[in-house]
């Protein structure tokens, strides 16, 4: 069984292991998903499964009552003092479990692994995702314009980040 790195109310994050490479490859180019993501490469995810998570990890959403693979995301920068949340990917919507999901993960990098920032950059068409960054206390930073080519189109980023010491004060609050 593969680490558990925090539980909540109805899921835990644990750290993917290779055998989980070919769920988070499914739920990254399911159609509902891709569209709002740049895939890694199966080589690259079988690098991050088989990495020692010093630098990046793979993390599965799973619900605890069922054991069920729910969702993925893709942690780089562990080895700096900021954690970059490359992929956020839920595959079972509308029942709150990215709200869930995102909130331990910024509730492991905080308080358990003690970063000082959190950032990630989601498409500006997004508008659920940025929904939800936005109600985590994330902070729109700025656009990098013209940053990714998908489908014969150049297409905006916009870069949300949320600090420690935001964080903190949004749990005391």
């Amino acid at each position: 069984m593969s680490k558990i790195l925090i539980e909540g109310r109805r899921l835990r994050l644990r750290r993917a292991e290779i055998s989980d490479v070919d769920y988070i490859i499914e739920l990254q180019h399911k159609p509902e998903n891709i569209k709002f993501i740049v895939p890694f490469e199966e080589k690259f995810q079988i690098d991050a499964a088989n990495s020692d998570g010093s630098e990046k990890m793979n993390i599965i959403v799973e619900e605890i009552a069922t054991g069920d693979s729910v969702g993925y995301f893709l942690v780089q920068g562990l080895d700096t003092h900021k954690i970059e949340w490359t992929h956020v990917v839920i595959d079972k919507k509308g029942i709150g479990y990215g709200h869930e999901a995102l909130q331990l993960l910024m509730q492991w990098s905080f308080e358990i692994k003690k970063f000082h920032r959190g950032w990630l950059d989601c498409k500006t068409y997004n508008e659920v995702a940025l929904h939800l960054y936005e109600s985590l206390g994330l902070v729109r930073e700025g656009i990098l314009r013209d940053t990714i080519f998908v489908n014969g189109v150049y297409e905006d980023l916009i870069v949300l980040g949320i600090l420690d010491s935001e964080y903190f004060a949004r749990k005391k609050a």
